[in-house]
């Protein structure tokens, strides 16, 4: 499986480090539900002191997504 890069997120708490956490099981599934959407899979998932690194291997979905967080973070500017 190809990568199309990563995203990188400080999503939960420094404290959820965890890949097992209730709330970062639920959103590697919701992860999960948009890949199958897309026709791809999550290549990678990885939770690291509250911050998600996560991938497809879509470049299309990968773009959706950067362009989703962009345009959140312009707005909250």
């Amino acid at each position: 499986m190809k990568s199309s890069g990563f995203i990188e997120i400080d999503l939960f708490p420094a404290e959820v480090n965890s890949p097992g956490h209730p709330e970062v099981v639920r959103f590697k599934e919701l992860l999960e539900d948009v890949a199958e959407d897309y026709h791809c899979g999550l290549v990678f998932f990885e939770i690291d002191c509250g911050t998600v690194v996560f991938s497809f291997d879509s470049d299309e979905l990968m773009a959706d997504i950067l362009k989703i967080l962009q345009n959140d973070s312009q707005s909250q500017s």
